[in-house]
């Protein structure tokens, strides 16, 4: 399998949308090489605009143009997309449903050396707080590639989360079930269900596979929409399955497992385990061993199904 980042997939993606669309426009906060939005700015550069490092105003920018009736991207690292633009996000994007795709990399403690300052591990719960946001957390570089196609068509206010590593691609292209709010069942066991998103799909199924060589099968879901959540795939589950395990690159605030846990609590309890970044801030390191540190490898899913077995 090939390693892509996911924002690579997106400026891909994004380049080919602008081509076809005069209405697109492409906001970027100085950093279009690295959350790779200059690929559409080579194709169309009269709309793409540098708003420079001011995310504040170029989300006030996008809501502007998006009330014009364009669709518009804005994008820069997540940390400073949804947490230094995030007044603007809400007030300007949120409340009056306007049509901008916040896509924002860098997310994570994969960001790596860049240190906790840079490593977003709260972006998804900020954005999933906000009224009328959809909330999109891609697997690999394939679907990413459908969740702009996605979130394109979709009508109102997404966020995308994008890293900035080279990641294993774990669908096949051009063959990717993508649907908003719907998850995907990528494997089929018993007893326990991994629920996951993001890069640890990679870990879930890597699980998945040392686990059977132990006679263990679970269920692995690919949840890579965070909101609206796929109510009814987490009732079916907890309903055929004794456990829920939830893993995700991101806090254990808010995120995923917070997610699941709302819809469970609510209409069909089941016992759930969360695998993610305790309450800490990130730390300066390689993306391996950080995700070493903080738990969050096949190794650490692998472990916590035979917990529960």
């Amino acid at each position: 399998m090939a390693d892509i980042a996911t924002r690579d997939a997106y400026g891909k993606t994004l380049a080919k949308l602008v081509e076809q669309d005069d209405h697109i426009f492409v906001l970027d906060a100085d950093l279009s090489g690295s959350t790779k939005t200059a690929m559409a700015k080579k194709v169309k550069p009269h709309q793409h605009f540098n708003m420079g490092i001011a995310e504040g105003n170029m989300m006030s920018v996008a809501a502007g143009m998006a009330a014009q009736g364009n669709v518009v991207f804005a994008s820069s690292f997540a940390m400073f997309a949804t947490g230094r633009a995030y007044e603007q996000i809400r007030n300007s994007i949120g409340y009056p449903k306007l049509n901008v795709k916040v896509c924002a990399s860098h997310a994570g403690v994969t960001v790596g050396e860049d240190g906790a300052s840079h490593q977003s591990i709260e972006d998804l719960s900020l954005m999933r707080g906000i009224p009328n946001m959809t909330v999109i957390c891609p697997a690999d570089a394939y679907e990413a590639e459908a969740a702009i196609e996605a979130v394109y068509r979709h009508e109102g206010p997404c966020y995308v989360r994008l890293g900035r590593s080279a990641v294993p691609t774990v669908y096949e292209e051009g063959n990717v079930p993508f649907t908003i709010g719907k998850g995907n069942v990528l494997r089929k066991g018993k007893k326990v269900a991994v629920i996951a998103c993001g890069i640890m799909i990679k870990e879930a199924l890597e699980a998945y596979e040392m686990l059977k060589t132990e006679g263990i099968e679970i269920t692995v879901v690919d949840m890579h929409t965070i909101k609206p959540i796929d109510k009814e795939l987490l009732m079916e589950l907890s309903h055929t399955h004794d456990c829920i395990i939830t893993a995700e690159e991101h806090s254990m605030i808010g995120g995923l497992g917070s997610a699941v846990s709302e819809v469970l609590s609510q209409y069909a309890p089941c016992k759930q385990v969360m695998i993610a970044v305790k309450d800490v801030f990130g730390e300066s390191g390689t993306p391996k061993a950080l995700m070493e540190k903080f738990h969050l490898t096949s190794k650490d899913i692998a472990e916590a199904v035979k917990k529960q077995r």
